[in-house]
């Protein structure tokens, strides 16, 4: 298919206000002269979409918004949208999209690209339903393959993926912009002067399933004269809730609900410490490099992280983080160890602005740009 300018679709399931990752992939593509549209779905809780972006947004409406139903609604109603449409390439951004966009990419003879974000099969909402986790599996052994490029998060899961799908896999990390590495640089040069009760610990990102939200929550029994602000929401938003109402927690843990990108790097940038905690229930999470545990790095924020390999070989590297396993003791241990250690916590916050210069999208648009080129 000739189109005046090469376009290229990108489809997700989740609400696109959020999305950075998508932000940035859209936005360097369309920099570097793609026609680009990011489709995605409406939600009941949407917030208008921005206008300032360089590409094309479209959300879907579903009356089906969680289940079995909902992606199989979706997809219906994407393969409908999509066929409708002229375009080089459709990415599909992990498994729950790549049905409708491998089906339109055999009929109009588009390219297909696939994104996993994740090991799809292997989250915690579906490695132990084994119906659900065989027919997700059926469909990426279908589509995933004819794709003329596929790309992850981090080398461990691409090398995984692709013994999987018999597919190559390359790796675009899930990185910030390096010119916002520029306010951790400052805070660096301040760190001595950064108090402790001037700051709070941060979680971002979903509030779902073994993310160590709720063995977060209950260290703060053992953790004094600082507050957990939780900024996003999930399947477990009104469980965490009732758990901190229960458990007297009011005090020192604060609920933020969905924070726009731009408020969510400011609000990063003055955390004390931040969290990426995982339990290790799926293949999924046990290789993931979150985008959480980067913007921490570039906001010169130490992070206590989970103990697996992709953040193991970052932190043998860069020495940036505090590791440990998801459990309640120790995590109170790592943040009062971050409060109280000054010499630490300045050594961790300076090597956080060190890695920062080599996890960076300015290095990750390059490979980007790269890739695409290749095959439209």
């Amino acid at each position: 298919m000739q189109l005046k300018n090469k376009k290229i679709i990108f489809t997700v399931t989740n609400d696109l206000s959020y999305d950075q990752r998508m932000q940035r992939i859209c936005s360097s593509l369309a920099n570097a002269g793609y026609e680009v549209e990011l489709v995605g779905r409406k939600l009941p809780y949407s917030k208008p979409l921005r206008i300032d972006f360089n590409f094309k947004q479209t959300r879907l409406t579903c009356k089906i918004n969680k289940g079995k139903l909902f992606y199989l609604e979706f997809n219906l109603r994407l393969l409908w949208y999509l066929l409708r449409q002229k375009t080089n390439a459709i990415c599909a951004i992990d498994l729950d999209t790549i049905l409708a966009c491998g089906i339109t990419a055999t009929l109009n003879n588009n390219t297909l690209v696939f994104d996993a974000h994740e090991h799809f099969t292997e989250v915690p909402e579906v490695t132990n339903r084994k119906f659900t986790k065989t027919i997700w599996h059926l469909i990426g052994k279908i589509f995933v393959p004819k794709a003329k490029l596929c790309y992850t998060v981090g080398p461990q899961l691409a090398e995984l993926l692709g013994t999987i799908y018999k597919n190559q896999f390359e790796v675009i990390m899930n990185v910030p912009i390096l010119v916002d590495a520029v306010v951790g640089v400052d805070r660096v040069n301040k760190v001595d002067e950064v108090e402790r009760e001037n700051g709070y610990i941060l979680y971002q990102g979903a509030l779902n399933k073994s993310r160590g939200l709720e063995q977060s929550i209950l260290a703060m029994h053992q953790v004094e004269n600082i507050k957990l602000l939780i900024a996003g929401e999930g399947d477990l938003s009104k469980e965490l809730r009732d758990l901190v109402v229960k458990e007297k927690l009011g005090n020192k843990v604060q609920f933020l609900g969905f924070v726009q990108p731009a408020d969510l790097k400011q609000l990063t940038v003055n955390a004390k410490v931040g969290l990426n905690l995982l339990e290790p229930n799926g293949l999924s999470y046990y290789y993931s490099l979150a985008n959480k545990f980067f913007d921490y790095m570039q906001a010169g924020v130490p992070c206590i992280c989970a103990n697996f390999p992709e953040y193991k070989a970052i932190h043998e590297k860069y020495h940036c983080s505090v590791l440990i396993d998801c459990d309640v003791n120790e995590i109170a241990k790592a943040i009062n160890e971050l409060l109280t250690n000054q010499n630490t916590y300045s050594v961790l916050t300076k090597n956080c602005i060190l890695a920062s210069q080599n996890f960076n999208w300015e290095i990750e648009d390059a490979k980007l740009l790269k890739y695409y080129s290749q095959i439209i």
